[in-house]
């Protein structure tokens, strides 16, 4: 790296759509000539990629922006840029309580970022540019991809929905769906550039063809990537009940690459508060595709999102959630606990539930969720199980030597790598020796190791940085909890 060349880091908040648009955002600062920051000093740039879905979300933006406010004091050449739906929903709000913020930039227009950051140097005064629709589909922009081996393909941008608690469709607009042939073109090239696991992207990705009228679209989309030769694995999230048809389960179970993995947002398991919500389905309905899904793929393992302590939400209410999670049998939820959200119809709503109920309900459903989680994965001690190997869940321990990734069904197992041990990409088929809530164990001598084009390409790029490189134009189950960094595409789908 040249002294002169600045440096750069990117702090993302939010859901696996704005980690992937982190991506994107990392690509076009190295193409723009900027070098990821080593951490040896402070970057040059920093770069807050934002989430606008949990009440705390600005709190947490400017406290993180007034800990950078010394550093900015002592180097004014340092740069700070804001953007995401945060910065989409706050705007000019931004610079007027953190003066010494330089860019803000909305959820339509990152590739407008390297320009703005000269900008603001030029003229010495922050720039604000927010655009209200998208003007091009964000995946033509360069992207730095975190991984070698797995990549994210958005679909879709945006939401037709209007559920009361969600302020992404007002953030991220309406839906726009990319054409087949984009969507596929962009796949074979990550699987030409050795990646072996693609997942499928959308706010309410199961409702894509809307925008070009074919309503069966995402099972045919599935079916394609089927026909794509070396992509072992494909996974997609999040889909929306309302439009989870039964053409989309045969798909899964028919595509062979199509992995058993399901992630389908309840959010409440009471009729009356998901009528609130202005969610289009009810509990028997709900409960109805996660029995079709079993019925034509017995070993998927289903996780969900759940919002405990709407406003109205009473104890019957709260008791239909548990009853519809005790039948539902998840492999892992993602809690949540209800917490206003300006410009949202469910902010203004009367009966808002006390802080101490939501808090005491919520822990109650997180010991039920725990529970069955783990007698789930109890089933699994014995069986085998083939782990794609990661790299960015890292070595488990030190002590055990085990490393970690993901079951086809994604849950995480952490694995003892033998005497030859893989590499991340690669393909590992082992046994399961021991089971936790969110993770299953194997300590014994895998039974065999697949050498993948992945972990090729992982090998390749050593020594150096290991994320991955820039490709032009195309891009070359995480523990359940209430951090949204570790939330599938948002609490909204």
């Amino acid at each position: 790296m040249s002294p002169t060349t600045r440096t750069y880091e990117v702090r993302t908040y939010g859901c696996q759509m704005n980690v992937h648009d982190s991506e994107r955002i990392t690509g076009l600062l190295e193409t723009a000539g900027y070098a990821k920051s080593t951490g040896e000093r402070d970057p040059d740039l920093v770069v807050f990629n934002t989430c606008a879905v949990r009440e705390n979300a600005d709190n947490k933006l400017y406290g993180n922006l007034g800990m950078l406010k010394p550093a900015k004091t002592s180097n004014p050449d340092m740069q700070i840029a804001v953007g995401g739906c945060l910065a989409q929903k706050d705007r000019d709000m931004i610079v007027e309580r953190a003066p010494w913020v330089d860019v803000v930039f909305g959820t339509h227009n990152m590739g407008s970022l390297p320009v703005l950051l000269e900008r603001a140097r030029i003229a010495q005064e922050s720039q604000v540019e927010i655009l209200e629709s998208l003007k091009e589909f964000p995946s033509v922009l360069p992207t730095k991809r975190d991984s070698l081996y797995s990549g994210w393909v958005s679909i879709s941008v945006g939401c037709n929905n209007t559920c009361t608690f969600c302020i992404v469709p007002t953030l991220r607009g309406k839906e726009r769906d990319r054409r087949p042939g984009e969507i596929l073109a962009e796949v074979q090239a990550l699987v030409d550039d050795g990646v072996s696991e693609v997942t499928l992207l959308g706010q309410n990705v199961n409702a894509y063809g809307v925008e070009f009228g074919d309503k069966q679209a995402f099972a045919k989309l599935l079916r394609a990537c089927g026909g794509i030769d070396g992509l072992r694995r494909v996974r997609f999230t999040s889909p929306h009940p309302k439009d989870f048809t039964d053409d989309v389960i045969e798909a899964m179970a028919d595509t062979p690459n199509a992995m058993p993995s399901l992630h389908m947002p309840l959010q409440s398991g009471s009729d009356r508060v998901l009528a609130a919500m202005r969610r289009s389905y009810r509990s028997e309905r709900y409960l109805g595709i996660i029995d079709r899904v079993r019925a034509a793929i017995p070993d998927a393992a289903i996780t969900t999102d759940i919002i405990v302590g709407f406003p109205g939400e009473t104890e019957e209410d709260f008791q239909g959630t548990l009853d519809v999670v005790a039948k539902a049998r998840f492999a892992g939820a993602f809690t949540f606990q209800y917490s206003k959200r300006p410009g949202t119809p469910a902010a203004q709503m009367d009966n808002q539930v006390p802080q101490a109920v939501v808090t005491d309900r919520y822990n109650r459903l997180v010991e039920l969720a725990n529970a069955i989680a783990w007698d789930e994965n109890k089933s699994f001690i014995g069986r085998e199980v083939e782990v794609l190997v990661a790299n960015g869940e890292g070595r488990k321990d030190a002590q055990t030597h085990r490393l970690s990734g993901r079951a086809a069904d994604n849950r995480l197992v952490h694995f003892a790598p033998g005497t030859s041990e893989p590499r991340p990409g690669d393909l590992v088929r082992t046994v399961v020796t021991q089971a936790a809530p969110y993770h299953l164990v194997a300590d014994g001598e895998p039974i065999s190791i697949e050498a993948t084009r992945s972990g090729d390409a992982w090998s390749y790029s050593q020594p150096g940085d290991l994320s991955a490189a820039v490709s032009l134009g195309m891009p070359s189950m995480l523990k359940p909890s209430e951090d949204l960094t570790s939330a599938p595409t948002c609490a909204s789908s």
